[in-house]
């Protein structure tokens, strides 16, 4: 016989179970274009800046002038950063020096072959230091030209990362640097979407720091479909860059209703 309590425990145990297990069976892609559809196309996206860099040293030195500060604006080709060059100028010389004097003598082993008055292995081997010392010359100049980073492009200034008269060595970071002229909205949105979506699809963009709505458009859309998650990333740009807008920003994208 069996006892009450056995049945009524082996009862409960069935009822946590068809409790837990899902009604169900959605498929990742059709979960994400449900969400999709109920919430009326709205996707939540981020504003980023189509350029950004962070440079960093070239060369060892003292930072003489640090011209820009954080948040301020600047040109293309704007010294960013001037690090002080007495020494890598110095070193050009000594080179310079060097292959004017290896290249004298080059040429004037070229007179003497017409004559034969050189070995051949002489005329070789002068000809070898010129062009040893050319490329010594070369070097040095890449390091005078890394005593000045210049701006690739025109932008905000969004962190400085030394001081000046501060000494700094190859590959430290210097100064951080983005284009805001040319922003881009982020978008994550339902592989599914792709059946609809192309192109130049407009939609609208809610930011939340200005709670205002901007015109956009789709510029790009992902290359590949993330087979985790069954999402797709998308680019959009705004119709017209709206200056109260920074990179950094977040909101919602609003397409029209699809299908």
């Amino acid at each position: 016989m069996r006892h009450p309590w056995r049945i009524r425990g082996m009862v409960l145990v069935l009822l946590v179970a068809m409790a837990i297990s899902p009604s169900t069976g959605w498929s990742k892609g059709e979960q994400g274009g449900a969400a999709l559809r109920s919430e009326h196309g709205v996707a939540r996206g981020i504003v980023k800046a189509a350029a950004q860099a962070t440079l960093y040293a070239q060369v060892q030195g003292r930072v003489s002038m640090l011209p820009y500060k954080e948040g301020q604006r600047f040109g293309k080709g704007h010294t960013l950063v001037q690090i002080d060059c007495d020494k890598y100028q110095a070193e050009l010389a000594v080179a310079q020096a060097e292959h004017e004097s290896k290249d004298k003598v080059y040429k004037n082993n070229l007179e003497l072959g017409k004559l034969n008055a050189v070995s051949k292995l002489d005329l070789e081997t002068s000809a070898a230091d010129a062009k040893k010392a050319s490329a010594s010359v070369r070097v040095v100049e890449i390091n005078v030209k890394g005593c000045q980073i210049a701006a690739p492009f025109g932008g905000r200034v969004v962190s400085v990362m030394v001081n000046e008269h501060e000494n700094v060595f190859p590959n430290d970071k210097l100064i951080s640097l983005l284009d805001d002229t040319s922003l881009e909205i982020e978008l994550v949105l339902p592989s599914s979407s792709l059946s609809w979506l192309k192109r130049k699809s407009p939609f609208s963009f809610v930011v939340d720091e200005t709670r205002r709505s901007y015109p956009a458009r789709v510029k790009e859309i992902g290359a590949s479909v993330d087979a985790a998650s069954q999402t797709v990333k998308v680019i959009g740009v705004f119709e017209k860059l709206p200056p109260e807008v920074l990179a950094g920003m977040s909101g919602s994208a609003q397409f029209a209703e699809q299908p």
